[in-house]
């Protein structure tokens, strides 16, 4: 075999066991608590599909408003049942969408399949946890269509500009998060509408915007997951209100 050929015959095997080692890497992702796997079956007041994504849809009416959220990175998509059900018993659809290899940023237009589903959907926000959020600001800062914008322990990347967009947006964030730093949270605020809501839960930390357990490198919380989750959803539903009052 010649120089060259072996040479190639390296490279191609080098990055075989690279994509293999990302794929086993991202095929693992956190685990949803069992509160969050009970919260995925149906009842009187929330009806839950499970394809083609986790729906939620309240069966007091016919939602005219829905949220789409992007999971974390590397975390189970199931983990954000428990939110998903509280915000759909106030009326609203909520579609939490799976991503490929677990990472949002292998999905960002996901929003975009889901939203001709629901017809009777007037408007939509997107929620976003972590690297999930930053993906949903990159979806929408690049379609004028969605007017929501809720941003859970996230900023928008450096090179998105939302900061002339039209948007009924909201930034949560735990002040003992140790990831999503309350530092980095506040500094992407000129990156952000500027009628932004910036809500800092006292006590959160960046695990506890889902339901999955610890995660390494986070700070310890000091109030509980419920305590926690009750804010997230009640900062989420404020944007949601406000979208059903836009023509």
């Amino acid at each position: 075999m010649r120089r060259i050929d072996q040479i190639i015959v390296a490279i191609i095997g080098a990055l075989a066991v690279a994509a293999l080692g990302f794929v086993a890497f991202t095929s693992f992702p956190a685990q949803p608590m069992p509160h969050a796997l009970d919260a995925l079956g149906s009842d009187n007041q929330v009806s839950v599909a499970h394809e083609p994504w986790w729906i939620f849809r309240p069966r007091s009416k016919e939602p005219t408003v829905g949220l789409i959220i992007y999971p974390g990175a590397l975390v189970d998509a199931r983990a954000y049942a428990p939110t998903a059900r509280a915000i759909a018993s106030k009326g609203y659809v909520v579609v939490i969408t799976p991503m490929l290899f677990n990472l949002a940023l292998f999905g960002e237009e996901r929003a975009k399949q889901v939203t001709p589903f629901f017809p009777k959907v007037r408007q939509w926000a997107l929620a976003g946890h972590s690297l999930g959020g930053t993906a949903a600001a990159n979806y929408v800062g690049k379609n004028e269509g969605v007017r929501g914008l809720v941003l859970w322990a996230s900023y928008p990347a450096d090179n998105n500009d939302l900061s002339r967009r039209n948007l009924i947006a909201a930034s949560i964030y735990g002040t003992n998060d140790t990831l999503a730093t309350p530092d980095k949270i506040l500094g992407a605020r000129t990156r952000l509408p500027a009628a932004t809501k910036f809500i800092a839960i006292e006590g959160g930390n960046h695990a506890q915007f889902g339901w999955y357990g610890a995660q390494s490198g986070d700070g310890a919380a000091t109030l509980a997951r419920e305590q926690q989750q009750e804010q997230i959803v009640n900062a989420t539903l404020d944007v949601l209100q406000q979208l059903e009052h836009l023509p």
